[in-house]
């Protein structure tokens, strides 16, 4: 393994911001992974260290195979994960929203484009993420387009769930997006939580990322087979949302299944204590998504569903 410095901003007040890159192996430019783009994803960032580690262990013992390269970027923003900032702490600005950079721009740019550089050229491209939201989901990978040879691959994650989806114009501004754009064969592999960490997700996620580079042919790693792999498409899964502000108690779990009418969640006052709404499953299915804020907006995404097909 070898530790760089991929790029450096200087510091009148600390020391320099930096963002370290970690490579095994030598050769072909075979997979980069990235972890923590946003400065609250710790739970991100843990996924990508627990992958250094295990990537260390291989190479110490042949497991890399012979002219394969593997570059591992786990943090992107480390100054605003020091103040648990979800954004860059000086300008408040998404670097997931400023690919492929712009190495002569603001901060933000900057950043985004030695990542992008960095990260150019790799036949595939992982990104540990999670969604806009705070909330909890079901396992899955995603991959844009929806072509065969993408659901094929993003299958070989052994994940629960593959989700397939069309760009929308923010995307054209992620990571994501523009290594597609770049010819890498790109997925967002999508980790549940933010500010905590929870050791069973992050030997979830390692494992599918290790058994991915199993299968490519780039690594050597015994790993379970996982699971094989559901399709679904982003524009299938069913938004609920609530009719008014409040608290937020749940009364289903992740990956339950639920039958139309079924209660999801109360919505109480949040001065009085009295429930003021329920919000109901719209369809059977299996719950996909679920908001884990203790605060529901009017009309703010609370569930996604999975929609039962009955044949």
């Amino acid at each position: 393994m070898t530790r760089e410095v991929l790029f450096s901003l200087s510091s009148g007040f600390r020391e320099n911001f930096e963002v370290i890159g970690y490579r095994f192996g030598k050769g072909e430019k075979a997979a980069c992974i990235v972890g923590a783009l946003r400065g609250n994803e710790y739970e991100h960032l843990y996924c990508a260290s627990q992958l250094i580690d295990k990537l260390c262990i291989l190479e110490e013992k042949g497991g890399i195979l012979n002219n394969k390269e593997i570059l591992v970027i786990p943090c992107a923003i480390s100054s605003s994960m020091n103040v648990g900032k979800r954004n860059w702490v000086r300008d408040n600005e998404d670097i997931n929203r400023h690919f492929p950079g712009n190495p002569k721009g603001e901060a933000t740019d900057r950043v985004a484009a030695a990542i992008m550089e960095a990260a150019t050229g790799y036949r595939y491209g992982i990104q540990f993420t999670g969604f806009y939201l705070a909330g909890e989901f079901v396992p899955h990978v995603r991959t844009l387009g929806g072509g065969k040879d993408s659901i094929s691959l993003a299958s070989l994650f052994g994940l629960p769930y593959v989700v397939t989806g069309q760009p929308r114009s923010f995307d054209q501004r992620t990571l994501n997006y523009n290594w597609h754009e770049r010819g890498t064969s790109a997925f967002s592999l999508y980790v549940s939580g933010y500010d905590y960490l929870n050791q069973e997700i992050a030997n979830q996620a390692v494992s599918s990322a290790l058994r991915f580079l199993t299968r490519m042919g780039i690594i050597k790693y015994n790993c379970h087979n996982g699971y094989i792999a559901s399709i679904l498409a982003e524009e299938d899964l069913v938004t609920v949302k609530p009719n008014i502000s409040g608290f937020f108690r749940r009364k289903c779990e992740i990956n339950q299944e639920v039958r139309r009418g079924d209660i999801l969640a109360e919505v109480l006052d949040p001065y009085e204590g009295n429930i003021i709404d329920r919000i109901v499953a719209p369809v059977d299915g299996i719950l996909f998504f679920a908001q884990t804020s203790p605060i529901l907006f009017e009309h703010s995404v609370a569930f996604r569903i999975i929609k039962k097909l009955y044949l």
